[in-house]
């Protein structure tokens, strides 16, 4: 089963969830928001503690 996790969209501010495959290890990829449907770069990596973090920004974030 998948985690899911908790981020909030850049663009609208709104704050959706999102399903998380944690064994994939380092992860970047875009996803649309469920609410405003803009793109996001999300960006998944392993926490010190074992957890993992995961971020949502614009797509013209560098």
């Amino acid at each position: 089963m998948l985690p899911s996790v908790e981020v909030q969209c850049p663009y609208c501010g709104e704050w959706i969830a999102l399903l998380v495959d944690d064994s994939a290890g380092v992860q970047d990829y875009i996803e649309d928001c469920q609410v405003c449907c803009r793109p996001m770069r999300i960006a998944v990596a392993t926490a010190a503690d074992g957890g993992i973090e995961v971020s949502a920004r614009s797509e013209d974030d560098a």
